[in-house]
């Protein structure tokens, strides 16, 4: 099993920053592509960033530029800079990866997910 937990969410004014982290500990061989996403209230989940393990990323056009997604395999952690916050960022965000088990195939765990809200 693996287990993946989010922390660095909370309340912060527009215009602000954050910085989320997600770190995955268990059955872990090796981690693949890591995910942050979020959901909003009445909203459909939508991926935020992406990064591989060679360390390429990919953005949703609405934080290019704003958003810096992060990892360091050593410590199989992974995180979320958040720069120029605005209202429209309130949401739960979760962490998402793919992970090569000893003793299992690749499999998809999220975590359990951590509130940011921007007040403006």
């Amino acid at each position: 099993q693996v287990q993946l937990v989010e922390s660095g969410g909370g309340l912060v004014q527009a215009g602000g920053s954050l910085r989320l982290s997600c770190a995955a500990s268990g059955d872990i061989r090796a981690i693949n592509a890591m995910d942050w996403h979020r959901q909003a209230p009445g909203k459909q989940r939508e991926l935020v960033a992406r990064i591989t393990s060679g360390g390429s990323t990919n953005y949703a056009d609405s934080v290019k530029g704003r958003f810096t997604i992060s990892r360091d395999n050593t410590k199989n952690t992974m995180y979320l800079q958040m720069n120029s916050l605005k209202p429209e960022d309130t949401a739960v965000y979760y962490c998402n990866a793919a992970v090569n088990s000893w003793y299992s195939p690749e499999s998809v765990y999220w975590g359990q997910g951590t509130q940011v809200t921007v007040s403006s």
